[in-house]
């Protein structure tokens, strides 16, 4: 079992930043991937970031290339999203996710943990 909290969530105005942490406990931090997810009111739950067991490789969706960066520590059991040049279109609930697979995968089905999640509202 791995267990996810994510921290760092708040209000910001467009064009700020924000760095997100997602601290795990539980088995070996290190022999996961981990993921990013968001979802918007309404909208399903979709990908953000993906980052390989020692941070070697990294995979955005399209929507943030340029502007986030995922980031892990495996001596802190911590991994990060920053979010610079935020839009009002970044409003979402943001997920951590941690996969056992050898991929950085996109999709939710991949990923056995979940954190709660961390809300995340622009202001214009």
């Amino acid at each position: 079992q791995v267990q996810l909290v994510e921290s760092g969530g708040g209000l910001v105005q467009a064009g700020g930043s924000l760095r997100l942490s997602c601290a795990a406990s539980g088995r070996a931090f290190s022999n996961y991937y981990m993921g990013w997810f968001r979802q918007a009111p309404g909208k399903e739950r979709e990908f953000v970031a993906a980052i390989s067991r020692w941070g070697s490789s990294t995979r955005y969706a399209d929507s943030v290339k340029g502007r986030f960066t995922i980031s892990r520590d495996n001596a802190k059991n911590t991994v990060y999203l920053q979010m610079n040049s935020l839009k009002p279109e970044d409003t979402a609930v943001y997920y951590c996710a941690a996969s056992s697979d050898i991929y950085l995968r996109v999709e939710l089905n991949w990923y056995e943990y979940w954190g709660q999640g961390t809300q995340v509202t622009l202001s214009s």
